[in-house]
């Protein structure tokens, strides 16, 4: 009897140590949780390394893109970016008759775009490993872990190399902005006087827009210093809003600064205060947003890389206006030739003032959140949570990114068309995205 016993007891111990990984380790791979996880160890790499706003949504978009097309190859009713992103034609195919975990390769191939495009990459891999640690008690079989990683490597490179040829690379070595002291144009702002940030990101390719150009807004308000002129009055209402500024007003402010160069200046020392960008703000709204529909992976990757191509084309749209314009911001006029003592609620950004690109790429993003969630969407907003900032609440993603829109003339950073004309400019863009961008189109 005893020898029996041993002989059962034997018998599952070597049947348990064979069978080392976990039958359900399909299901359990694919909680898009550990993306939306990746998706905000991202994020903290973007705001330790000081990014700016349209670099930002640079590398969400590349990174959001290469998971994508790696997690739709689960079902072979997914369709691709290819053909549908401008010069994205031909990507890796898994080789046939051998078993993938493709929820696997997509975090793979998100690490490794996001780690290329970065530059802690230290932290990066520290935040890896703290995922991977996740992954490895899945106990997912060693040779369909190590297929999958080689899968997502190779769809990273595919995807950086489609990166590459972008013109991102020949703009590092362009001159700097040239300050002209011409009445009416932009000139750095205070408290750090920054150069122009992105002077040539119009010349960015696109991911989806035919140009940088195509949604041009109309000009802005002609410059003039006459009291009853429209330029002047417009000017006034910075002033006198920043000025007579209620609490709900200097929060609102506060909640959609997302300046990654604002400054903190005690006596002679000058601190960078680091803070998520717009896009990173959104890409936190949409984490938000899969959270509460418990999308599955595969939506979930779906929505962060077409919220990612809305927000970085809105910046590309945004930033060509931007030096086309070249206009001179409020806080300068303001300074100049009213009070030489008003400061803005917020910090001034360093580059022209119209359009406001937090009201374009916001309401870009909404516009693609709406297509993809539906009108009236109501969900908390706790992405600024971390940065010492209370939740807010919207009923729906347009009434968020109207809120982020009015809360430039709350800081005293924008003119009301600035706001009000890159609302439409990025509405625009979101629409043609949705438009371009239907499954069911091509």
């Amino acid at each position: 009897m005893r020898l029996l016993r041993f002989i059962v007891f034997l018998t599952i111990i070597i049947a348990t140590s064979c069978q080392s990984y976990n039958p359900h380790y399909k299901e359990e791979i694919k909680d898009a949780q550990l993306l939306r996880e990746s998706v905000g160890h991202l994020t903290d790499v973007i705001v330790h390394d000081i990014f700016s706003p349209p670099v930002a949504s640079r590398i969400y978009a590349y990174s959001t893109i290469a998971a994508y097309e790696c997690a739709r190859l689960e079902s072979p009713d997914n369709p691709s970016f290819a053909g549908r992103l401008n010069d994205l034609e031909i990507l890796p195919k898994p080789k046939e008759d051998l078993e993938y975990s493709f929820y696997l390769a997509s975090l793979y191939a998100f690490d490794e775009v996001g780690k290329q495009l970065t530059f802690s990459n230290g932290l990066y891999e520290e935040k890896i490993a703290k995922r991977d640690s996740l992954i490895e008690a899945i106990r997912i079989p060693k040779d369909i872990t190590e297929r999958s990683k080689a899968f997502g490597v190779e769809m990273a490179g595919a995807i950086l190399e489609w990166s590459s040829k972008d013109h991102y690379k020949e703009t590092r070595s362009y001159p700097r902005f040239d300050v002209k002291d011409e009445e009416g144009r932009w000139k750095p702002t205070p408290p750090a006087y920054m150069e122009a940030i992105e002077p040539a990101w119009r010349e960015i390719r696109p991911f989806v827009l035919d140009s940088a150009q195509q949604f041009r807004p109309a000009p802005p308000t002609p410059v003039d210093y006459d009291k009853e002129s429209v330029f002047y009055k417009e000017t006034m209402e910075v002033y006198d809003t920043v000025k007579d500024a209620n609490e709900e007003e200097r929060e609102i402010a506060s909640f959609w600064d997302c300046n990654p160069y604002a400054m903190n200046i005690t006596g002679h020392v000058m601190v960078a205060v680091k803070k998520i960008t717009p896009g990173g703000h959104w890409m936190e709204i949409t984490t938000i947003a899969t959270r509460k529909e418990q999308s599955d992976f595969i939506r979930t990757a779906e929505a962060y890389a077409k919220v990612a191509v809305s927000i970085a084309d809105g910046f590309i749209s945004c930033w060509d206006e931007k030096y086309n314009s070249n206009l001179i911001r409020p806080e300068t006029v303001i300074n100049e030739h009213i009070d030489p003592t008003w400061k803005p609620i917020l910090q001034t950004p360093p580059f022209p003032e119209y359009t406001s690109g937090h009201s374009v790429i916001s309401s870009s993003a909404a516009i693609c959140l709406t297509e993809l969630f539906g009108d009236f969407f109501a969900f908390d907003d706790d992405s600024e949570i971390k940065y010492g900032l209370p939740v807010r609440s919207f009923e729906s993603f347009i009434q968020a990114s109207e809120e982020a829109a009015i809360s430039r003339l709350y800081g005293g950073i924008h003119y009301r068309p600035a706001i009000e004309n890159g609302v439409a400019q990025g509405r625009a863009v979101g629409q043609f995205i949705n438009k371009k961008l239907k499954w069911d189109e091509l």
